[in-house]
This record gives C-alpha cells, sequence and structure tokens, in this order.
C-alpha cells in the first residue's frame, strides 16, 4: 500500500459503537483471541498475560480501559498486539476493521460529542463517510497508572 507524505496509515478496530485507529507501524500483529493467565491484584483494565511465541504480553481490556459497558460473555474479544516503549502489549477489542489510509490535514482534535469517553486517551479524529475514526493515543492507553473516566 503505496503512500505519500500527507497520508497516514492506520489499523482499525471497532470497541463497542466506535471506531478507532491505531498508526500501523505500531501494530506488531493482529490475532484472535487467546488463553490468558490473570494477574492477581493487578488493575481492573489488565486482562491478563497471554504468551505470544515465548514473550509474555499484557492484554489491556479496552472496554474497560474507556469506561465502556462490558462486552458479553459469550463474545471472544481480538488482539491488536503493539510495540511500546516497555515492550509489547495487547488491546482487547470487539472487532478488526481495515488497513486504512487518510489524509493528514483532515486529522482534527476529539469532538465534543464524545463527552464522558476518557477524551485524553484519544488524540484525534478523521471524518469519514459516515462515521468517525477515532486516534487512540497508545502511550495513554496503557498507562494503567493514569486515571480512568467511567461514562
Amino acid at each position: 500500500m503505496q503512500t505519500t507524505e500527507t497520508q497516514r496509515t492506520y489499523c482499525t478496530f471497532k470497541v463497542d459503537h466506535l471506531y478507532f485507529g491505531v498508526e500501523v507501524h505500531m501494530v506488531q500483529e493482529v490475532i484472535r483471541f487467546q488463553r490468558m493467565t490473570r494477574v492477581p491484584m493487578g488493575p481492573a483494565v489488565v486482562q491478563g498475560l497471554i504468551n505470544l511465541r515465548g514473550q509474555l504480553v499484557t492484554a489491556i481490556d479496552l472496554r474497560r480501559r474507556l469506561g465502556l459497558e462490558e462486552r458479553a460473555s459469550d463474545v471472544e474479544p481480538m488482539n491488536v498486539v503493539i510495540r511500546t516503549t516497555d515492550g509489547s502489549v495487547s488491546l482487547l477489542v470487539d472487532e478488526i476493521g481495515d488497513v486504512m489510509v487518510v489524509e493528514e490535514n483532515c486529522f482534527e482534535p476529539p469532538p465534543e460529542t464524545l463527552q464522558g469517553l476518557p477524551r485524553h486517551m484519544i488524540r484525534g479524529a478523521y471524518k469519514l463517510d459516515g462515521r468517525l475514526l477515532l486516534v487512540l493515543d497508545t502511550a495513554r492507553v496503557v498507562d494503567t497508572t493514569s486515571p480512568q473516566t467511567h461514562i
């Protein structure tokens, strides 16, 4: 997929009714739900640890992290494994989208309609046909020591 200097490429996914993106260069891989080991006395947003080919990866439930309703117990999330300065982290999401190329000059601050959602975890948005692509600030999402706002 060829992009220019004025374009950005995002790996997209859904969490609840929201459509998110993470810059594709930060994504290590996208995988099906993996069995995980609980972390005793860990933050509520940490679903557990997964063993990814011998590498222990923390799995963060984005629904919990963003203060959204819990996913149905019969629905298994997908893993979007991202690279961070501290190693790989898995974001548990509801549904994987496409890789999307957008024009950088269409980037806007988070919309005011995102009230209640932890706005500090959203870098901004792109207006697409009929929906918004919300760009996650992955550093803030994986920082489980930062405050969490509930809807």
